[in-house]
């Protein structure tokens, strides 16, 4: 689907169609998953819509297997940022193939840039972080998109943001073609604070894409108002500053359109074709109204492996051109989420 949509064909498949092929095949090769849609009353094999697959809550990953292979053959496991709790989610795959094609065709759709450019990575280099789905992400992107690949290309090293190399880096850019700036929120806001009032001029047509919260790793900055910095830090337009969101339980992302599309509002996320969003009732995981808020059911088909339905604790609404990320739930998991986790950990009988 993600070459379908990079040549702008027709998908090979509906949505739909493929969505039930996954819940059948992971119904069969996740005893979790098995055991939720038991105790949902749901039979697999009569999964017909992406609606009809119950959701697997995104703590599961935390303390249950949810993957369909043998563990011997996890080619790379991805793991959350540490909770309160401790444990950290984990999310294996065979190999990284889909997830690359999915993340590198989307985000080319997203940035509207051109095939090679100078990419700069306020973030750790992948072998310093080897289990971050981000950390992965921006490696690949500054692989297939950068001009060249090189370690001078990352700005956080053992945890330091390097500010006098990067301050070098930008003054010695051609200015006659753009950059792309990718970056983690607190990384900006630590480089604001470095920089005060400081200009670090970019191209004309750069991009820069932030994503990421805070965690309590910097002071928070509201969206509005960080979008605002950065435009006077690094002298682009505010469209040109885009969001992405993803997760480590995921093998898609969601990015901000406004970059690429001058109707497109700042804070509202785009799907690509291969995912949706879908805010549901925090107690009974059913789909709310277009408008209402809801907690995220996304549904991703590029999560062969694992989950293709997951249930968040992020608050989203639906709104034009896609959605609104609200923040988190306050408090303990949404009940819905809590059902969901006991039913994935039960010992159902007859199940295998």
């Amino acid at each position: 689907m993600a070459l379908a949509f990079e040549r702008r064909l027709p998908p090979p498949a509906s949505f739909d169609s493929l969505a039930s092929d996954l819940a059948r095949f992971q119904a069969e090769h996740v005893p979790g998953y098995a055991r939720l849609c038991a105790a949902r009353g749901v039979e697999a094999g009569s999964i017909q819509r992406a609606a009809d697959a119950p959701a697997v809550p995104t703590d599961a990953f935390r303390i249950a297997r949810v993957f369909a292979f043998d563990e011997r053959f996890a080619g790379v496991t991805f793991r959350t940022s540490g909770t309160t709790l401790g444990a950290r989610g984990a999310h294996s795959m065979r190999d990284t193939r889909t997830y690359d094609t999915v993340a590198l065709a989307f985000a080319r759709a997203m940035l509207g840039l051109g095939p090679r450019v100078p990419v700069i990575v306020l973030g750790p280099p992948e072998e310093e972080a080897p289990d971050s789905s981000l950390a992965h992400m921006c490696a690949l992107l500054s692989r297939e998109l950068g001009v060249v690949e090189t370690r001078d290309a990352y700005f956080v090293r053992a945890g330091a943001l390097r500010v006098a190399s990067l301050r070098d880096c930008v003054r010695g850019l051609r200015q006659d073609a753009p950059a792309l700036v990718l970056a983690t929120s607190f990384a900006l806001v630590h480089l604001l604070d470095e920089i005060g009032g400081e200009s670090l001029a970019l191209p004309t047509g750069s991009r820069l894409m932030q994503t990421g919260g805070f965690k309590g790793r910097s002071r928070e900055v509201s969206a509005p108002e960080l979008r605002r910095l950065l435009s006077r830090a690094f002298s682009l337009p505010e469209r040109a500053i885009v969001s992405e969101y993803g997760m480590t339980e995921l093998s898609s992302q969601f990015w901000e359109a406004s970059s690429v599309d001058e109707h497109a509002s700042p804070g509202v996320y785009a799907e690509p074709p291969w995912a949706r969003v879908v805010p549901v009732d925090p107690e009974t995981l059913a789909a709310v109204p277009f408008g209402t808020v809801g907690i995220a059911r996304i549904e991703d088909l590029a999560n062969v492996d694992s989950a293709f339905a997951i249930v968040t604790q992020d608050m989203v609404r639906r709104v034009a051109g896609g959605f609104e990320l609200l923040g988190r739930t306050p408090g303990a998991p949404p009940r819905g989420c809590s059902i969901a986790l006991d039913e994935i950990l039960s010992d159902t009988e007859n199940v295998p």
